[in-house]
């Protein structure tokens, strides 16, 4: 895509900090651009101290860290200042998390507005609603003022595109990119994992016998330990199945602020908790063989997506607070979702390990489901929607916000 004067595009995103199931989705988007005469850039911070300690914080080609400052609010959540104006100038188009207590966004939504000179225009790319926690009325009224200042509107699931929409934000100016993680390198190992003289089969095999691994008494945990995915309800599910199906392993692979819990678990003898920790890519490919559901009690996000690429479904509740990825989850079909009671989570998980039939259904479901939710698919998504936003304000420059 090229101005009238033949000069290239260019557009910045600017992320809370890259961590390293993103860095994929910026190559793809980054290559997408390219061919369309676009140049990409992603600004960021360091990881905010919560996400810090899983580890996962990482960098790609086309992302640069910027000076970031935190500014405490006493009971709420930290005001982040980063600085993005000087980089963010000369762009076209920036997108930015939407997000209150990003302070760069209100410098930027003023010149916007404005257009003086060549003040970029401003996107949102975000979940289009508060999923994980209950918003005050007042935060929903002022985020929704906030988004309706953008000139577009990229939303992680359908879900939040129409909540958008419903708030006033023209339909016709929201993307929807289907939030996902490069699974193509799973997919494939995973694949291997069912096949003698791999690497992965190997290391399957070692899993199982490490372990004591049975086949159907096996659950794997992926992801951050921390308070959102409810650490302390898993590991008291797991001893109350254990005590249910004798043999029950669960496989804990993750890293965060509650990892000692489960360290201090797999060390009680006896206990079914294996503690594997932080695993990422195709290294989750063993597991996955070896495991027959994933046990995700407390939030449930992009793990979905590593369900479907594994092909061992997700075994949640109906607790509220779960990120929008939970919109992937068809209970029944490719997941289960139990009513949010440790008893009631419990009698459905042994339930379903003692339904050979049932849990075979809902792999090949996951199966299936892989194709949809794809980092190539959704650079796709996301390099169109930028293409639309850039060519409808090369067509009326001078048009608000």
């Amino acid at each position: 895509m090229l101005t009238a004067e033949g000069a290239r595009r260019r557009v910045v995103v600017v992320q809370p900090y890259v961590p390293g199931y993103r860095t994929s989705f910026f190559d793809l988007l980054q290559a997408r651009l390219a061919s369309e005469n676009v140049d990409l850039e992603v600004l960021h911070g360091p990881a905010p101290p919560h996400q810090a300690e899983r580890g996962d914080a990482a960098s790609c080609a086309c992302a640069t860290q910027v000076p970031t400052r935190r500014l405490p609010v006493p009971g709420g959540r930290p005001l982040l200042w980063r600085r993005v104006q000087g980089r963010a100038a000369g762009a076209d188009l920036v997108v930015l998390e939407q997000a209150l207590h990003n302070l760069e966004a209100y410098p930027l939504l003023l010149r916007s507005a404005g257009r003086p000179g060549h003040a970029p225009r401003v996107a949102f790319w975000g979940h289009g609603r508060t999923y994980t926690k209950p918003p005050s009325r007042l935060e929903a009224v002022v985020k929704g003022a906030l988004t309706r200042l953008g000139s577009w509107f990229f939303a992680y699931t359908e879900g939040g595109a129409a909540h958008v929409a419903s708030r006033g934000f023209p339909r016709d100016r929201i993307t929807v990119v289907r939030n996902s993680v490069d699974t193509a390198e799973l997919v494939a190992a995973r694949a291997r994992a069912a096949r003698p003289g791999t690497a992965e089969f190997a290391e399957a095999t070692l899993l199982r016998k490490r372990y004591g691994l049975s086949e159907g008494r096996t659950a794997l945990y992926l992801g951050g330990l921390d308070t959102p995915k409810r650490i302390p309800f898993l590991l008291d599910c797991a001893d109350r199945i254990a005590a249910e199906l004798p043999g029950f392993r669960l496989l804990v692979a993750g890293d965060g602020a509650d990892r000692h819990l489960v360290d201090a678990a797999a060390n009680r003898p006896g206990s079914p908790v294996v503690a594997i920790g932080h695993t990422g890519g195709a290294g989750t490919a063993p597991l996955g063989a070896v495991s027959d559901v994933m046990l995700m009690p407390g939030r449930v996000g992009l793990c979905a997506v590593d369900s479907f690429a594994l092909g061992t479904p997700v075994v949640t509740t109906d607790w509220p607070w779960h990120a929008p990825e939970f919109e992937y989850l068809a209970d029944g079909r490719n997941a289960l979702v139990a009513p949010d009671d440790p008893a009631a989570y419990v009698g459905a998980v042994t339930a379903l390990l003692r339904d050979p039939a049932r849990l075979e259904a809902l792999r090949t479901a996951c199966r299936d489901d892989v194709p949809a939710y794809t980092a190539e698919g959704m650079a796709a998504r996301f390099r169109d929607g930028l293409l639309q936003a850039m060519e409808r304000d090369q067509r009326n420059p001078h048009a608000g916000t």
